[in-house]
């Protein structure tokens, strides 16, 4: 059983009695344990009762590490390793000019502080974490976690590039770098006028129209969109990053929107996190 997976143990459990017995057992546990797990838990004197309690721990409650501006759990299925960067440990251009950015407590935020867009023309965040910090032989993926405020304004129209790779390292081509909208409205807005450019397209009548609108509020958000997460936070692919067996340097994840020369405010930026690929 420690041979396989946290998923698999509890899926073996079920077979017979002799399985759900060996389920328990620390020894099985322990070997989807990080190494340094107990360094990782002493702060908050959270290693005791079992191997297998500790471990579901450090799944459903994350610990706050590195001073509070950063969060570590682990994925449930896998036992791999989880961790969100706080807005204080990302690089966010003009971030501590009060006039471009606030620094606030909001009550849903797992941080101390998070970042609230005032006013930029020049919108450019950056976030970076050691590799080694992550399990190796896994294929991550980043995500912005944030939320609109009510006066959002200036992400209508013009999309964000992001990018996630290894920093120093001449691989990201212009075809790695992805762009993507911000405010879901903006998002459905714009795959909606690009259906309607499609060849057969017919003229709609007023209701068919409304209909067609109706339907798009209950639809999926398209793939370069932000979804929304069970906190209620929204979050945002920046990209994709494996992490092989002796590769080590900083992972760089970026987002910016530059291009468009617009005024743009309301973002509630909670931070960068990194996970596991869903498999």
């Amino acid at each position: 059983m420690a041979r396989t997976s946290p998923r698999d143990v509890c899926t073996l459990s079920l077979v017979c009695s002799l399985f759900r017995s060996a389920a328990e057992w620390d020894a099985v546990w322990e070997k989807f344990l990080p190494p340094d797990y107990r360094k990782i838990l002493a702060a908050e004197d959270g290693g005791g009762g079992s191997k297998k309690e500790v471990y579901m721990r450090l799944c459903d409650y994350p610990v706050m590490i590195d001073g509070g501006n950063m969060s570590f759990w682990l994925h449930k299925p896998s036992g791999k390793k989880c961790y969100m960067l706080a807005a204080r440990e990302l690089s966010i251009i003009w971030g501590d000019t009060p006039r471009y950015w606030r620094w606030i407590s909001v009550p849903d935020s797992r941080f101390a502080e998070v970042a609230e867009l005032l006013s930029v023309c020049w919108l450019e965040v950056h976030g970076r974490i050691n590799t080694s910090l992550l399990s190796t032989d896994t294929r991550y993926a980043a995500y912005l976690v944030y939320k609109s405020a009510p006066h959002t304004y200036g992400f209508e129209h013009h999309p964000a590039e992001v990018t996630v790779g290894l920093s120093g390292v001449e691989s990201q081509t212009e075809s790695q770098v992805k762009t993507v909208f911000l405010d879901p409205e903006a998002c459905q807005r714009q795959r909606y006028e690009y259906e309607q450019t499609l060849p057969g397209r017919r003229r709609m009548g007023i209701f068919s129209h409304l209909r067609r609108l109706a339907s798009r509020s209950n639809a999926a958000p398209p793939e370069n969109g932000p979804s929304r997460r069970q906190d209620g936070w929204l979050e945002i692919e920046l990209g994709e990053f494996y992490n092989g067996k002796g590769q080590e340097g900083e992972l760089d994840m970026s987002m910016m929107e530059v291009r468009g020369g617009n005024w743009k405010g309301g973002l509630i930026i909670q931070g960068i996190e990194i996970r596991p690929e869903a498999s």
